[in-house]
């Protein structure tokens, strides 16, 4: 009788170990990241921060610790992400940030892409402005009565919405001054760009004259809508720093809503907006290298939450809650992936 209570309790034990241990082979399989922390960036420019939260809640249901996500500067990111400091952004924009390759090359990477050939840059005046004065080019703000007109504080030039210091569309823009011969035609405002197009928005809204540069997804394509509020002029000509011009074909493109001409000669290649990922971390976490390789997000959900940020919706952690239960199913299938890459 004892030999059988015996047998039965080792039984019993043997069955309590098995089934612990299945469990925990499934939490680890649910949950390939519990235990590593992600240190994420997020760019200065809000219109990202959309995209990077959705990346981060999905990181979290792998089981992955999220620290506060950073706020950073372009070259900053890119020299932290190849020191380790940082792990990752999903807002590179490439073959805009080919300047910064050098500094993370073979330290970090590219991997899959949040949008595809859909991030698009340029410049863009009022339509009536556009059509008052003739302005087709850049070229046109050399005329003394476009720049009068556009000039709103006193200086004589044209005053055109730029890109803050560090950004990578202020290089472009810098040497689009440079390489047309505008330095003495075109002031760019490199303040806060928000608050520089709120200003722009407004100015519009009370029939002044307005030039800027933007690029897309963002809310100023909902705010001033291309075609109907605004035109995309052309660049004079493809002119772009020595690192881009393998890619002057791609400055040009056909069917741009709202252009003065098609094609249109933009002046910036199409870029793709992709995440960058500290490489050391990717060989250690396959689950997140097939997440990022499988994830896309459309380019009208950012598009829709970029123009309900600029109308006072800022809780960026609940939309992006939102949208990924309205796509459940197919985040879901992401996820499974990212899994099964674990085991």
């Amino acid at each position: 009788m004892m030999i059988i209570q015996k047998k039965t309790a080792l039984t019993l034990g043997t069955a309590a170990w098995v089934g612990f241990a299945a469990a925990t082979g499934a939490l680890a399989q649910d949950m390939p990241g519990e235990g590593t922390t992600i240190q994420m960036a997020q760019p200065t420019w809000d219109t990202g921060w959309f995209h990077t939260e959705i990346y981060a809640q999905m990181l979290e249901e792998l089981g992955y610790e999220m620290n506060d996500t950073m706020t950073l500067d372009n070259p900053i990111f890119y020299q932290s992400v190849a020191f380790g400091d940082v792990t990752m952004w999903v807002d590179g924009w490439f073959p805009l940030h080919n300047t910064y390759r050098d500094s993370f090359e073979g330290d970090a990477e590219l991997v899959g892409a949040v949008a595809e050939g859909g991030a698009l840059e340029g410049y863009l005046v009022d339509k009536a402005s556009a059509d008052e004065f003739g302005i087709t080019t850049l070229d046109d703000f050399k005329r003394d009565e476009v720049k009068e007109a556009f000039d709103r504080n006193g200086d004589g030039k044209a005053d055109m919405v730029a890109c803050p210091p560090g950004w990578g569309c202020e290089i472009n823009i810098e040497h689009h001054l440079d390489a047309y011969d505008l330095r003495d035609h075109v002031n760019p405002i490199k303040a806060g760009y928000s608050a520089s197009m709120a200003d722009a928005v407004a100015a519009y809204q009370g029939g002044e004259p307005i030039l800027f540069y933007t690029w897309t997804p963002n809310w100023t394509v909902n705010e001033l809508v291309p075609g109907e509020d605004v035109v995309w002029i052309e660049v004079p000509e493809v002119d772009l720093p020595e690192s881009l011009m393998n890619l002057a074909d791609a400055a040009t493109m056909e069917g741009v809503d709202g252009c003065v001409s098609d094609p249109c000669t933009l002046g910036f290649p199409a870029n793709d907006i992709v995440p960058v990922v500290n490489t050391a971390f990717l060989e250690d976490n396959p689950a997140v290298r097939t997440l990022l390789e499988e994830v896309s997000i459309p380019l009208s959900a950012i598009f829709a939450q970029n123009a309900a940020m600029n109308e006072g919706d800022d809780d960026i952690e609940a939309q992006a809650a939102a949208w990924i239960e309205d796509n459940r199913a197919e985040v879901d299938g992401w996820l499974d992936a990212a899994r099964a890459a674990a085991q």
